[in-house]
């Protein structure tokens, strides 16, 4: 009896040891998803925070004050990280992406003739969570039907064109008039949209759970006030509604991105990518209401498509015959 219970409990242990592994793994995912769906409601109010900031304090100006409140606020409250713990693939591919995506995508907003184009162009923006679908398929992180997943990113940039061709009947003049009229803007924002997607994905190769957010954000701060002193940008109007909503608009980034980078390295991607598709219409209720804007039935209409495109693209992951 003595040996039988000493040979049991060897198993036994290894049962139980297994079971708890099991827990810890569900509850860092369960932490990790939790941590996306934050990021994401944060991020849908940062269109609207991003302009009325930008419009007192400048398109460079603005944007710099913002990150380097963010980075601040990342360091102060989890420091730097070891950085030779850190995968050097994360800290420079990853790091880059992020960087160049902060920068294209605040310029973007900052530099759009007026708040209904600073919609448009945050619209744009929102390409990414059917670009993360396809980047983590062509990376085989995800699998995917492709007869679903080609027609639901055709359909999500077929609604951002009706978002571009405003009220006018669609033709491709018309269309490459409306992008002539502010090329700059709308060529920045698709590529925050693809340089977003990317980093979403390559993090989740590269991060291994640890995170340079804090490192990142004071990056892009950095590269903005160089840009902002060594170029002629208009004068910072600052008062105190612009110091609050800086502070608003700091807190919301700081926290947005360190938790994404949980949520994409820890979460599930397809869980994270499917909610993340609800942001453009959040978003753009949320820069609505802020901006004092109302926008025309085609600019929801595209909207709607977006949405729905990024939904099929999420779809194609759940069908069976995935490849």
């Amino acid at each position: 009896m003595i040996l039988g219970c000493s040979s049991y409990r060897p198993l036994a242990w290894r049962r139980i040891s297994i079971v708890l592994t099991s827990l810890a793994s569900t509850s860092t995912a369960r932490t990790g998803n939790v941590a996306g769906i934050l990021a994401i409601l944060l991020w849908s109010a940062t269109v609207g925070l991003f302009r009325s900031i930008g419009e007192a304090l400048g398109p460079v100006g603005g944007p710099a004050v913002i990150f380097t409140v963010s980075g601040a606020l990342v360091v102060l409250f989890t420091w730097f990280p070891a950085v030779r713990t850190i995968d050097r693939r994360y800290l420079l591919v990853s790091g880059l992406l992020f960087v160049a995506y902060e920068i294209s995508l605040a310029l973007a907003i900052g530099y759009a003739h007026d708040r209904s184009q600073a919609m448009e162009v945050g619209m744009i923006n929102y390409l990414w969570p059917s670009l993360t679908m396809l980047f983590a398929v062509l990376l085989r992180q995800q699998l995917a039907s492709f007869r679903l997943l080609a027609p639901g990113i055709a359909l999500a940039f077929l609604g951002i064109v009706w978002v571009m061709k405003g009220n006018d009947a669609f033709s491709a003049a018309r269309l490459a008039d409306n992008f002539a009229d502010n090329p700059l803007a709308y060529a920045l924002a698709f590529l925050a949209a693809f340089l977003w997607a990317a980093y979403s994905v390559l993090s989740r190769r590269y991060g291994n759970g640890k995170s340079a957010v804090g490192l990142f954000l004071l990056a892009t701060a950095g590269v903005l006030w160089f840009r902002y002193f060594q170029s002629e940008q208009p004068p910072m109007h600052v008062s105190l509604p612009a110091a609050v909503q800086v502070m608003v608009l700091g807190t919301f980034t700081a926290t947005a991105y360190s938790a994404w980078d949980v949520g994409v390295q820890r979460g599930s991607i397809g869980l994270l990518a499917v909610l993340s598709y609800f942001t453009p219409v959040l978003s753009s209720c949320l820069s609505s209401v802020w901006l004092g804007v109302t926008p025309s039935w085609t600019f929801w209409f595209g909207v709607a498509m977006v949405t729905t495109g990024s939904l099929m693209s999420w779809w194609s992951t759940r069908l069976p015959g995935r490849r």
